[in-house]
């Protein structure tokens, strides 16, 4: 009876563990939204000279836009009044920035970058 007991509970352990692993293997890989406004507001206080927000916070930012199926995006405004949207691929992190200046109605592709490179860095 004892080693009934024992295999069958041996058997619940072993198909536990293989639903816990296939689980695990079937979680979402990729970008999060967090992992987008943290990536695209790292590459902004890098790139960008925020120091004419210091006074006046609001004439600068970076917040988040709409987001689609494979996309999110992320839009900094600088203290110009230009937008730079940001579309950060769900999947790869893979982003590409395009400029628009809402004065002249003029809209430009801007270059992309790759947002792991900006994962994890503070300002």
């Amino acid at each position: 009876m004892k080693k009934l007991f024992f295999t069958s509970l041996l058997i619940i352990l072993t198909l536990c563990s293989c639903n816990k692993a296939k689980d695990e293997s079937m979680q979402p890989s990729g970008i999060t939204a967090e992992m987008a406004y943290e990536g695209v507001s790292n590459y902004c206080h890098q790139e960008y000279d925020w120091s004419i927000a210091e006074e006046n916070p609001t004439i600068m930012y970076v917040a988040m836009g709409e987001e689609t199926d494979s996309a999110y995006q992320v839009i900094f405004r600088s203290y110009t009044g230009a937008l730079t949207y940001f579309y950060v691929n769900k999947e790869s992190g893979s982003t590409r920035m395009v400029e628009y200046v809402p004065m002249f109605d003029i809209e430009n592709e801007a270059g992309s970058i790759s947002l792991q490179d900006y994962l994890g860095k503070n300002e």
